[in-house]
């Protein structure tokens, strides 16, 4: 890598966008993936942290470290995964089972550990739930402080897929997102109502395909990922948009604004854009408000270079 790529951590719960995200991210000279941590999310975590290791040593990268994290949000009681990406996370693609197992680091150490050590401030990349990042800050606030800033694939401005108000990640733990938000960290915002004007078409994917062993897994996870989005023209790819944004800062249009995440019984999980400044409150959150649509060739070039 050079030396002037952006040292990354990523943690993640994949998931077929974490696992495009985790590709996009290795394809890019601009970041270092200095490693990977997992969350119960999208599957439990037993099988999001098998996964983030399938798609590592598919393409190359078993130099990666990856560290199992939390199994459980913050407050209330671990829920049911859904069935957008399956019962494993990844299902409808053929991978072995890990190779390796996780460092016995707990994922919040390994994220101390890497910020503390690195040659260059860490950019932490959040596209889980967001618990692994909250008991990080609360446990090693040194380390927190030394990070560059922290980008989320999480929230929206008024749009849900869990429920009409709350997007997955937040919905997921909103009281770690909350302490998140509220942390004093630099926090960039990558909402649903941003991602899905990125939609992947068809066309596309089956351009990628031919590219590689890294391209064909990529659009096979669009295969199966698209089944959930049958109505909207594409598949979004949420959370490589969110690694986007580090590998190239002006894809995304960004807002200094403050956010406040919903932790209540009727609107949980909810985040709360004040983009109009109409509370008087501090901006806490850097939130993307549009995209370039240069992203998908980005992203489906860069997967590609990875052979």
């Amino acid at each position: 890598m050079s030396g002037a790529a952006i040292p990354i951590v990523i943690d993640c719960d994949p998931g077929h966008d974490d696992a495009m995200a985790i590709m996009l991210a290795l394809g890019s000279p601009e970041v270092d993936l200095r490693a990977v941590t997992t969350v119960s999310g999208n599957a439990p975590l037993r099988h999001t942290t098998a996964n983030a290791i399938r798609v590592l040593d598919h393409v190359g990268r078993s130099d990666v470290p990856v560290a199992s994290g939390a199994d459980r949000p913050l407050v209330v009681d671990p829920y049911p995964p859904g069935d957008v990406h399956g019962e494993t996370g990844l299902d409808g693609i053929d991978l072995p089972p890990p190779a390796r197992a996780p460092v016995e680091t707990h994922a919040v150490d390994l994220i101390a550990e890497t910020a503390t050590t690195s040659d260059r401030p860490v950019t932490l990349v959040a596209i889980g739930p967001l618990t692994n990042v909250a008991i990080f800050a609360a446990r090693h606030p040194e380390a927190a402080a030394a990070l560059e800033r922290v980008v989320i694939m999480g929230g929206s401005i008024g749009l849900g897929n869990v429920t009409p108000a709350a997007e997955f990640n937040i919905w997921g733990d909103p009281e770690a997102a909350r302490r998140v938000f509220t942390s004093g960290l630099d926090v960039t915002m990558v909402g649903l109502d941003v991602t899905h004007k990125a939609l992947f078409t068809g066309e596309q994917n089956e351009r990628l395909r031919p590219r590689g062993r890294a391209a064909k897994l990529a659009a096979e996870l669009v295969d199966f990922y698209r089944r959930s989005h049958p109505r909207i023209g594409g598949t979004p790819i949420h959370d490589a948009v969110a690694v986007a944004q580090v590998v190239k800062p002006d894809i995304l249009t960004l807002e200094h604004c403050h956010v406040e995440v919903d932790c209540g019984p009727v609107s949980r999980g909810r985040t709360l854009v004040d983009l109009r400044g109409v509370t008087g409150r501090e901006p806490n959150v850097h939130v993307a408000t549009d995209v370039d649509s240069a992203f998908n060739d980005l992203m489906a070039d860069r997967i590609a270079s990875l052979g």
